[in-house]
């Protein structure tokens, strides 16, 4: 894409995700992602609809009459996207691959953030750190997220998922809400670090796949691409032994996962390509408000 044609894109995707974030994302986000806590405002008489454990002793004895404390939540956070740009992210038998939909929903929470008057920032990892910009508020900082996702062409094509975590925590030097976006498909273990960076801060992750990778779609000619040379050549695949030995295989990598976010008490959204991606979304925002973290 050329500079006009990111823009025309930028404008799009903003166009559409606010529209949802409107309607839908808002409210369930800020009911969910209250703030840090809450802060002192002043000091004010008691009445009677007051809740007599904020009363201020000190100030009471001083003042020889009832007093409280009133506080105001502190509202504004930090959120950062994480998104995984490795080669893996580029496939898709759907109508997007995986990275589109990663922009899609990175796009939205970006909004939401914004929206909220929250500080967002972004890092585009694979083996390596291919970008990293610092949390800031605003809709102009919104802007330019999106287009150094659209922009941005990785150096590497492989994926280290522990290693973007471990330069995240060197970064960020207040909690915040992590989005880590990704298809998770990392052949080193990362599950330690998923431990201490959702120890240090609130890591929910987000796991994009395409259907393909969970369950092979039968007998099919599938179109292979050399990824040194560029050259393709088709291979036809079928037979119910290849698609159960297929199934299996995918079921073990992605429980692996599974498992890994399990233990490290890390929140796991599915999103799977071709489908609604706002719906999943939501489920999330809703179950933390009704059961919380």
């Amino acid at each position: 894409m050329n500079a006009k044609e990111i823009i025309a894109q930028v404008r799009r995707i903003e166009i559409k995700t606010r529209r949802i974030v409107d309607d839908i994302t808002a409210g369930a986000y800020h009911s969910v992602f209250k703030g840090r806590g809450i802060e002192f405002e002043e000091v004010r008489e008691y009445t009677p609809e007051d809740d007599v454990r904020d009363i201020d002793w000190n100030v009471t004895a001083r003042m020889g009459s009832p007093f409280i404390k009133k506080y105001v939540e502190e509202r504004e956070l930090t959120v950062m996207l994480a998104i995984d740009a490795s080669a893996s992210t580029a496939f898709g038998s759907k109508d997007k691959t995986k990275n589109e939909r990663a922009i899609e929903i990175a796009s939205l929470l970006a909004f939401s953030a914004i929206r909220n008057n929250d500080k967002v920032g972004l890092m585009i990892f694979t083996d390596k750190t291919e970008l990293y910009l610092p949390p800031r508020a605003g809709k102009t900082h919104g802007l330019r997220l999106i287009r150094e996702l659209l922009a941005r062409k990785p150096a590497s094509k492989g994926t280290d998922i522990a290693a973007a975590l471990n330069r995240m925590m060197k970064m960020l030097r207040k909690r915040a809400v992590i989005f880590l976006i990704s298809d998770f498909l990392d052949d080193k273990d990362f599950s330690k670090r998923l431990t201490i960076a959702n120890k240090r801060h609130d890591l929910i992750g987000v796991r994009i796949l395409d259907p393909v990778e969970v369950k092979w779609p039968g007998t099919a000619s599938v179109s292979i691409e050399d990824s040194e040379n560029g050259k393709t050549f088709d291979l036809f695949i079928g037979g119910s032994a290849f698609a159960e030995k297929y199934s299996r295989q995918a079921k073990d990598i992605h429980g692996r996962n599974e498992t890994a976010c399990k233990r490290a008490k890390v929140d796991l959204i599915d999103i799977k390509c071709g489908e609604d991606f706002v719906k999943p979304l939501v489920k999330f925002f809703r179950q933390r408000e009704q059961f919380g973290r």
